[in-house]
C-alpha cells in the first residue's frame, strides 16, 4: 500500500537506460590499457556492492547496487508475484511459492554477478506492506499470505469501530480502522475461521517470512512494516495493547521489534550451502516498499513530496520524528525509528486505465496518449468516482465502488477514459491539499511509477490538477534503488539518506488556465462523493 506499483498496460511505451553514462561508446585506441578501462566503466571497479530485493504485489526484483546507489548493469532479475486477486473480495497469495520466487531471483542475480558476489557487503528488503500469514512452530506458512486489496473485512470495520474509539486508535497506530488494515482483517478471519487460527503459533509479515526461512529462526519485524500493519502504538513503538486485547490476540504471537537497522547474519545451512557468498553477511529487516519508494527517488525530508502512480497509487512526504498528528485521509508509517512517512495511498492508479482498456477495447496505449492530448481539459460533461476496487485515501471508504455520473449518447469510450484520468487525479489533489503544511514552502514534487513514465499525458495532467511542476528521474527501480540506500546507511557508509543527490529533470509545467478547469471539477466531483457514498 505505500507503494504505486508499476503495470505493463498502462499508458505509453517507452524504455530508457538507467545509466546512460555507462552507454557510450569507448572512442580510444581498442586495445589501449585506458581504453579497456574506461570499457569497464566505474561500477566495474566498485569496491562493493549491497544486493537489494524488492518484493512488490505486482513482482519481485532483486539486483546490485554500488555505494553511489547505481544499479550494475546486467543483475536486474525480477520474478512475477503470487499475489492474486480472488473471487469474493479476496487477494491473497501463497507465502511459500512468494518466498521460492524470491529464492530464484537471488539465484539469477548471484549468477549474474560472478565475481563481484564476493563484494556483496550486505542483503537490503523492502517488502509490499499490510500482509501477514499464519505459521506453526517450525515457521511454515498454514494460511494464505493476506493482503492489503482483500476487503471481505468490511463488517469487522464497522464492528470494530463500535468497539474502540476509531479517532484514538487512528493517532496512536497513524492508521483507520479499514479493511487494508491488520486489525480488521484478522478479526474477519478470527470469525470466518476460528480453527484456522487457533492452531496458528505466530503470524508473519511477508518480510520476517522471508528471513524466518533464510535463518531458520525468529527474527524481529521492523517499526517500518509493522508500522503499515495498522497494530503498532507509534508512540511507544510497540504493539498496541488495546488492539491486542480487542482481536485475542497474544503479543508473544507476533515478532519483537526493532529499527531494520537491525541485520541478522548467519543463513541457515541450506541457504548457506546456495549462497556462500551472501552466508555471514547482515540481511537487513526489511521496510516498506513505499518507504523505499520515497529514498530512491530522493524524497527523504519536506522539501520534496513523493508522487508514484503505477498499478496503485501514493502521494508521500518523509518528516523527522515520529509523532506528527494525523489529519483524517492521511496514514503515518516509519521509514526507521527517527523518521515518519506522512501520506495518502490509492487503489486507483493505472489500474483504471488497464480495466477501462479491456472493458471499453479502445486502442493501443500509443493511440490514446495522441487523441487524449487533443481533448480539451474536462470537455466530456461527466463526472467519475473511480473506485473500481473500494477507496483507500483520503475517505477510506472500503465499500465504495466506481460511478461514471453525466452519461449521454455521445458520449465515446475515449472521453470515459479522460474523465476517469482526470478523477484519478483528483483524488491526489484532494490528499496533496492535506499534506501542503507539513511541506516546505519551496518544495518540489517528484513523480515515479509506470503509469507516469509511460505517459507525458497523465504527467502533464497532474502538473495541472496539483498546480505544481512535476520532476522526474531518469533512473529506474527507485524503490529497489531505495532499498540499497537504507542498507548503504545501515552499514555506515551513508551518513544520511541523500548524500548522492538524484538528478532530476522537469517533466510537466502547469497551465494556469487548464488549472482552473479542474479546481472546479475537483469540487463537482466532491459534491457527487458526498450523495453518492457520503461525508
Amino acid at each position: 500500500m505505500g507503494g504505486g506499483r508499476s503495470d505493463p498496460r498502462c499508458l505509453g511505451g517507452r524504455a530508457s537506460c538507467p545509466l546512460p553514462q555507462l552507454c557510450r561508446r569507448d572512442l580510444g585506441p581498442a586495445g589501449s590499457p585506458q581504453a579497456l578501462r574506461r570499457r569497464r566503466g566505474p561500477l566495474a571497479r566498485a569496491v562493493s556492492f549491497v544486493l537489494a530485493l524488492d518484493v512488490g504485489s505486482t513482482s519481485v526484483k532483486g539486483a546490485l547496487y554500488d555505494a553511489r546507489a547505481r544499479l550494475v548493469p546486467g543483475t536486474l532479475a525480477r520474478a512475477p508475484s503470487p499475489v492474486r486477486p480472488v473471487a469474493g473480495g479476496a487477494a491473497e497469495g501463497d507465502p511459500a511459492e512468494l518466498v521460492r520466487r524470491v529464492d530464484r531471483v537471488v539465484d539469477r542475480v548471484m549468477a549474474a554477478a560472478g565475481r563481484r558476489a564476493g563484494r556483496v557487503r550486505a542483503v537490503g528488503l523492502d517488502v509490499l506492506s499490510m500482509t501477514f500469514c499464519g505459521v506453526d512452530g517450525e515457521g511454515r506458512p498454514i494460511t494464505p499470505l493476506y493482503t492489503y486489496a482483500d476487503d471481505r473485512a468490511q463488517p469487522d470495520v464497522a464492528a470494530l469501530s463500535r468497539e474502540l474509539d476509531a479517532a484514538a486508535v487512528y493517532q496512536r497506530t497513524g492508521c483507520p480502522l479499514h479493511t487494508a488494515y491488520v486489525p480488521a482483517r484478522f478479526r474477519w478471519l478470527r470469525r470466518t475461521h476460528p480453527r484456522l487460527v487457533r492452531s496458528a503459533r505466530r503470524w508473519l509479515d511477508a518480510g520476517t517470512l522471508i528471513h524466518r526461512r533464510w535463518f531458520g529462526r525468529d527474527v524481529p519485524v521492523s517499526y517500518s512494516v509493522a508500522s503499515w500493519s495498522g497494530l503498532l502504538d507509534r508512540r511507544r513503538l510497540g504493539w498496541d495493547a488495546e488492539l491486542l486485547a480487542v482481536l485475542g490476540l497474544r503479543e508473544d504471537a507476533l515478532p519483537p521489534l526493532s529499527d531494520y537497522l537491525q541485520g541478522p547474519r548467519g543463513l541457515g545451512r541450506a541457504y548457506a550451502r546456495r549462497w556462500p557468498a551472501l552466508a555471514e553477511v547482515p540481511v537487513f529487516l526489511a521496510v516498506g516498499d513505499g518507504a523505499a519508494a520515497n529514498v530512491g527517488s530522493g524524497c527523504v525530508d519536506p522539501r520534496r513530496l513523493a508522487l508514484t502512480v503505477g498499478t496503485t497509487g501514493a502521494l508521500r512526504v518523509v518528516l523527522p520524528g515520529g509523532e506528527p498528528a494525523v489529519a483524517p485521509g492521511l496514514w503515518a508509517y516509519r521509514v526507521g525509528r527517527d523518521e515518519t512517512l506522512l501520506g495518502g495511498a490509492f487503489t486507483e492508479g493505472g489500474s483504471v486505465f488497464a480495466w477501462e482498456r479491456e472493458v471499453l477495447r479502445v486502442p493501443g496505449p500509443a493511440r490514446i496518449e495522441a487523441v487524449l492530448r487533443r481533448l480539451p481539459p474536462d470537455g466530456h460533461g461527466l463526472t467519475v468516482l473511480p473506485f473500481i476496487a473500494g477507496e483507500r485515501s483520503p475517505g477510506f471508504s472500503s465499500g465504495a465502488r466506481a460511478c461514471i455520473a453525466g452519461l449521454s449518447s455521445a458520449t465515446t469510450p475515449l472521453q470515459i477514459v479522460q474523465a476517469s484520468l482526470e478523477a484519478v487525479s483528483y483524488r491526489f489533489a484532494l490528499v496533496a491539499r492535506l499534506l501542503r503544511p507539513h511541506l516546505h514552502a519551496r518544495h518540489d514534487v517528484v513523480a515515479s511509477g509506470g503509469a507516469l513514465e509511460r505517459s507525458p499525458y497523465w504527467t502533464q495532467l497532474m502538473a495541472d490538477v496539483l498546480g505544481e511542476p512535476i520532476l522526474v528521474s531518469r533512473e529506474e527501480e527507485l524503490t529497489s534503488r531505495g532499498t540499497a540506500i537504507l542498507a548503504w546507511r545501515a552499514l555506515g557508509k551513508w551518513t544520511s539518506l541523500d548524500d548522492v543527490d538524484l538528478k532530476l529533470r522537469r517533466a510537466g509545467e502547469p497551465d494556469p488556465r487548464r488549472a482552473e478547469v479542474y479546481q472546479a471539477a475537483i469540487d463537482r466531483q466532491r459534491r457527487l462523493y458526498a450523495q453518492v457514498i457520503g461525508g
